[in-house]
């Protein structure tokens, strides 16, 4: 027998986990009541799809059209239910389907829950895979962007005059700059070295913290005049910083290769017709 398993299904089934064991522990606080029915956060998670939805964070429209939305459905569920669509062929295999769907979502969180990483395994796959653990370095600058050399001259003998060079470089960046982050005084944010054109980002790491550059720096944008606010080597996180993370990679992959086994051994015991 020819052994057929699908990623996607146990990556889905995985997700399944996921929504099944917030849905069966959500709070029960209540929300509102319909007739005396009850609706809960949970009530919110399952509408919602999100079993992390934090009801209480969102904005006070939002959370009454969750609510309108929910008191709708609990309306017209108990129209249909006094219809006597309960009674209906169609409802009953809804229902069949409903209930093994159920036991599949159920069974899958009690087997998940049985799965465990030890310390060693955590351990063992941060030293084999530290690679993707690394953190770039880092600069965080301000530049001035003028369109000739000249110019850029002019505002380095501007800054050597001043008293307070950092202050000077804002607000020249700000009057002189013709880039997007003039206004900004030049400011653009924290970036990988190798984010910038080469000649922007070597002139920039060869600058010490606080310092500007002495000459303007030639790219294809025009001239740039650098302002080097704070630089971060390459670094790798430490294991106890992403250990939880380690952790439900494990979990996950291990869940993944559980379904994938149980489904082979089913298969080869099933008798299974294919009408394509």
């Amino acid at each position: 027998m020819i052994k057929v398993t699908s990623k996607k299904l146990v990556t889905s089934l995985i997700a399944t986990v996921a929504i099944t064991t917030s849905s069966l522990c959500a709070s029960s606080d209540v929300l509102a009541t319909v007739n005396g029915d009850k609706i809960t956060k949970q009530d919110i998670a399952i509408l919602l799809g999100n079993p992390n939805i934090d009801f209480d964070s969102l904005p006070k429209k939002n959370k009454n059209q969750i609510l309108d939305q929910i008191i709708n459905n609990k309306l017209l569920t108990e129209k249909a239910v006094k219809s006597g669509v309960e009674k209906d062929a169609e409802y009953k295999e809804s229902l069949e389907k409903l209930k093994k769907d159920l036991a599949l979502r159920v069974w899958l969180k009690k087997e998940s829950e049985k799965v465990t990483v030890s310390e060693k395994d955590m351990k063992d796959y941060y030293e084999q895979n530290k690679a993707q653990f690394k953190v770039p370095a880092t600069l965080e600058a301000r530049h001035i962007l003028v369109k000739t050399e000249a110019e850029g001259k002019e505002i380095i003998k501007t800054l050597d005059k001043a008293s307070n060079k950092k202050d000077k470089f804002v607000e020249l960046a700000k009057t002189k700059s013709v880039g997007p982050t003039g206004p900004q005084g030049g400011y653009l944010g924290k970036f990988p070295e190798t984010k910038m054109v080469k000649e922007f980002s070597d002139a920039a790491n060869a600058l010490k913290v606080g310092n500007y550059s002495k000459s303007p720096v030639k790219t294809q944008f025009g001239y740039h005049v650098i302002y080097l606010e704070d630089k971060e080597a390459a670094k790798t996180l430490e294991y106890d910083k992403i250990k939880n993370r380690i952790k439900q990679v494990l979990l996950q992959e291990k869940f993944r290769n559980f379904l994938e086994s149980e489904a082979n051994k089913l298969r080869d015991k099933a008798k299974i017709v294919i009408k394509l």
